[in-house]
């Protein structure tokens, strides 16, 4: 099927101002964010920043595709229609009159964890910093829909954001959009958000609407959001057929699956990697997430030694991370490592090495932190 919904093209507008490549990695730097890329920009949370319930704002990675667009939120539309029986227009302030709802949401790019791939995967070198976070408060998606009213024979929610750019291998100017298919939008909670952690979004982070998918990785939640088109077919626009899938070598073609929830993964937030630490009692902390289910157990190995449970804080969720920690002793000088392994409800563990796929996506391999122990 074509990419295109028809009633899209009443969705676009004209081309929003940017913000300045420059001014976007000035903020990122004096924010305390590792860039990666300056156009787009594409910056990743240093571990040390990833505690607490909740990641500051100005610390929440930023993945982008194309430059960051600047929405006059005065201006703004979001335009609904499609296979509804009532197309609709909506002001920020009118989406502000409807029933809203603060939920935490541990939003991840697909690619987090990509550098621990051998061969290398194309795409962003993500350590393990491109997670975050955040009180998303907004709109249920499905108060949206339900006012707009959905055609029995709706496939699919194809999702429009105000950023755009050229796409090597594509014709013209290729604008983010993503698509949840109806059950999948009905059932994942998603919300249209406009506020983040108690503050309007950002320009970075998408501002006045973006999507929000909980238990999704990021790639779902399209920022800038302009336009909701309802489908009787299959989506299949660049950024959710060609990009955000994985494949294996597989004969005659390769093997494909869609890149859907987050694969569980537990960060050591510290000791830092590389970091010294005196013998004797060292305690262990981080944060572990599931998009499939909540996080149940998280394991932490010292060397060679047995894995121990960590003590889990904060209730099982399956949209937002849980904080951890584990005291251990070390009776040694020298060097050594850490490891910690999450579990989720549904049985999931993370694997002990990396799994390739050749973009790269979905990398949720044990962490090892190398440490050097001292007298």
């Amino acid at each position: 099927m074509n990419s295109v919904v028809p009633s899209m093209r009443w969705a676009t507008g004209r081309t929003a101002p940017e913000l300045s490549a420059p001014e976007a990695m000035r903020q990122a730097v004096a924010a305390g964010l590792i860039v990666l890329r300056a156009d787009p920009l594409n910056a990743e949370t240093p571990l040390s920043a990833l505690t607490g319930r909740t990641t500051p704002n100005a610390l929440f990675y930023q993945r982008n595709h194309f430059r960051i667009p600047v929405l006059d939120p005065n201006r703004w539309r979001l335009r609904i229609g499609g296979l509804v029986a009532h197309p609709s227009e909506w002001t920020l302030a009118d989406l502000r009159r409807m029933p809203s709802r603060t939920t935490t949401v541990t939003l991840e790019c697909a690619g987090n964890g990509r550098t621990a791939l051998e061969p290398p995967a194309p795409g962003e070198q993500w350590g393990l910093g491109a997670v975050g976070t955040a009180d998303w408060t907004g709109v249920p998606l499905l108060e949206v829909l339900a006012r707009a009213g959905l055609a029995d024979d709706a496939r699919a929610v194809v999702f429009r954001g105000a950023d755009r750019g050229p796409v090597e291998g594509q014709a013209g100017l290729v604008r983010y959009e993503r698509s949840l298919e109806v059950d999948e939008a009905c059932r994942s909670g998603a919300l249209l958000a406009y506020a983040m952690n108690g503050e309007p979004l950002s320009a970075p982070h998408g501002a006045p609407l973006r999507l929000v998918v909980p238990g999704w990785y990021g790639m779902a939640a399209v920022k800038w959001l302009t336009g909701i088109v309802v489908a009787d077919h299959a989506f299949t626009g660049f950024f959710q057929t060609t990009k955000y899938v994985y494949e294996w070598p597989g004969e005659p073609q390769p093997v494909t699956e869609p890149v859907r929830l987050q694969r569980v993964r537990a960060v050591i937030t510290d000791p830092a990697s590389g970091g010294v630490v005196r013998c004797g009692p060292v305690t262990v902390h981080g944060v572990a997430w599931s998009g499939r289910a909540p996080v149940t157990q998280v394991v932490v190995q010292l060397g060679h030694r047995s894995p121990r449970p960590a003590r889990l804080s904060g209730d099982p969720s399956r949209g937002g991370w849980r904080e951890w920690e584990l005291t251990t002793t070390i009776d040694e000088p020298g060097p050594t490592a850490l490891r910690a392994r999450a579990v989720d409800a549904a049985g999931d563990a993370q694997p002990w090495t990396p799994h390739w796929n050749r973009l790269g996506y979905g990398v949720n391999a044990v962490q090892v932190v190398p440490i050097r122990a001292i007298r």
